[in-house]
């Protein structure tokens, strides 16, 4: 049908003839002369109907339309001195028409394509034509390129490419699964894979020693910004492996993608580290973002003997009092207030400030304060005047996380994030489990089957002093992926259920078969999965991952395209021996 790609056209094409197919991207009536921007996944060029070279092709082209489909033929041309378009790279030639067919036509547009407010609902509704969008292809040729880079790369390095069970069992220890009626068995059912994990840990077993996959994954949580419903990740697993091997390996995979797709190489080469108690210690975060210096300070030991209600309270009942500055930005009041109200929308049961000037430290409880905390403060800091510190006082994590939220809100409010630096950051040494209050038992930090730094099996000591073999790797303040080192023997394993309250009937019922595949030679492994939607949100710059999914959902888990999810016909539910009911 064509012979030439409309965005490959350039100088040294001149007086080809060339046949092209694609859509009308605009059309302009310059009275002798009718002007269009034709539009195929490559790019676009101008074409030209002139009367001089078909009148035919010249009259008939007065009935074309934005987005009409076209198969054009003509002779390629250099624009005229002073009239090319620097800004696209046909913006030399154009192609002097000599016939063309429509080969459809296209109603009125919800949209223009080349609008820059468009409401998201309606790109969505009409996301196929969002997709044509040049800057929306151009997200999507960069997703294709990146799965042929990680393909690649991969397979350079050994791994094996494999497809796992979208019916399986359902296993729920983290998000809600989806579930799917089985017909051919009677009140049973599937789940959908929130990952391949299960799967992966038995091709370890399998002899195979380096898998990877990537996987479709689905979990029944609540939607955000950088979250869906169903999603893809680049899943790997590694037998015979340290942390150290499985870091290295997927280190060199990210370094790829990232030169890839923003075509520089990371700034820090090996990335730094970080354990989960500096991070949480320094940033209130186990994902911090490093693209600023604002640290938080644990000011508990200044004020161990404080008559401040406030914090003795929470310092005798096992709490901490956490502190930041913002230096040279002499807050007025109304900007305080700001902060005061954001803590708290923050989940803050209150925030201090005090400023400093030349007289000292002013704030609504500086008179609670004794001098030796007054200057302390000042020391510990280096307080100038104009510089604002904040305080909170919580139990020690809640504190932390508090506190790292807000640092969070002052980088953004207060322009501290440098936007133009990328900065990674290996996170280890997690806290294998964690208390759950609302749950009345310990829950896994990362999952049950990640390995501990020191055997649990004959254990006794505080649990949640235990640091998990396990790893994140986190980009400008958002987890790109994470991984650990796996249990690979039973008792082990089987250890680690005990510890997080799950029965010996209960774990038999619902892993049975990989509690006995430990027992049949399980090699030693490890491996990570990283969020791929996400990598390609971050590293193309994007706010959210709706923009990298070609057909995503909205926050509601809604398809505005198609309508999904929707009722089905009575016979489907009677086939499956579903009956639905309504409160």
């Amino acid at each position: 049908m064509r012979d030439t790609y409309c965005g490959t056209l350039r100088k040294d094409d001149v007086d080809r003839t060339v046949t092209l197919a694609g859509w009308v991207f605009r059309r302009r009536d310059h009275g002798g002369l009718i002007f269009a921007d034709m539009r195929d996944v490559t790019g676009i060029v101008q074409v030209v109907f002139s009367p001089e070279i078909s009148k035919d092709a010249h009259e008939r082209a007065g009935d074309i339309r934005s987005e009409y489909v076209l198969k054009v033929t003509g002779n390629v041309r250099l624009r005229p001195t002073e009239t090319e378009n620097k800004s696209i790279p046909t913006g030399e030639v154009e192609v002097y028409v000599s016939g063309f067919e429509v080969l459809n036509t296209c109603k009125v547009l919800p949209f223009q394509l080349d609008d820059e407010d468009i409401n998201e609902a309606v790109r969505l509704k009409y996301r196929y034509l969002d997709l044509r969008r040049p800057e929306m292809q151009k997200v999507f040729i960069e997703r294709s390129k990146a799965y042929k880079v990680t393909r690649d790369y991969l397979a350079g390095q050994g791994f094996f490419e494999f497809e796992t069970p979208l019916l399986t069992k359902s296993t729920p220890e983290g998000a809600r699964d989806f579930i799917v009626p089985s017909r051919l068995n009677t009140t049973m059912f599937y789940a959908l894979p929130q990952s391949p994990q299960l799967f992966k840990q038995l091709l370890m077993m399998s002899g195979y020693e380096r898998y990877f996959q990537i996987a479709r994954c689905f979990r029944d949580e609540d939607l955000r910004a950088d979250r869906q419903p169903e999603f893809t990740q680049i899943d790997i697993e590694m037998s015979f492996v340290t942390r150290e091997d499985v870091i290295r390996v997927n280190e060199g995979l990210i370094i790829t993608l990232y030169e890839a797709l923003k075509g520089k190489r990371p700034p820090e080469v090996p990335f730094p580290r970080m354990s989960f108690d500096e991070a949480m210690e320094k940033y209130g975060s186990d994902k911090p973002d490093l693209r600023f210096d604002l640290t938080i300070t644990d000011l508990t030991p200044l004020f161990l003997n404080t008559e401040f209600g406030v914090f003795k309270k929470t310092i005798e009942s096992g709490g901490k009092v956490k502190g930041i500055v913002l230096k040279g930005k002499t807050l007025s009041r109304k900007d305080l207030d700001v902060a005061v109200d954001t803590a708290k929308e923050l989940g803050s049961g209150g925030l201090i400030w005090m400023r400093k000037d030349a007289e000292g430290l002013q704030s609504p409880v500086v008179k609670f304060l004794n001098d030796r905390e007054k200057s302390g403060l000042i020391a510990q800091f280096g307080l100038e005047p104009g510089d604002v510190l904040f305080m909170m006082a919580d139990k020690p994590l809640r504190a932390s996380d508090l506190m790292g939220r807000f640092r969070l809100y002052l980088g953004e409010k207060y322009g501290l994030i440098d936007k133009a630096l990328d900065k990674f950051l290996w996170v280890i040494d997690f806290p294998l489990l964690e208390y759950s209050e609302e749950e009345k038992r310990y829950v896994a930090r990362h999952h049950p089957f990640t390995s501990p730094k020191e055997p649990l099996v004959g254990f006794d000591g505080d649990y949640e002093a235990i640091l998990a073999n396990a790893y994140d790797l986190v980009f400008n303040g958002v987890e790109l992926g994470g991984g650990s080192i796996r249990n690979h023997r039973t008792e082990d394993q089987a250890e680690m259920f005990r510890l997080l309250n799950i029965k010996e009937d209960e774990a038999a019922d619902k892993f049975g078969f990989l509690l006995e595949a430990l027992e049949m030679g399980a090699p030693p492994h490890g491996g990570i999965a990283f969020g791929f939607d996400r990598i390609i949100m971050m590293f193309l710059g994007l706010s959210s991952i709706r923009d990298v999914i070609a057909f995503p959902k909205t926050q509601k888990g809604s398809c505005l395209l198609t309508g999904a999810p929707s009722r089905v016909a009575q016979r489907q539910l009677t086939e499956l021996k579903i009956k639905t009911i309504v409160d």
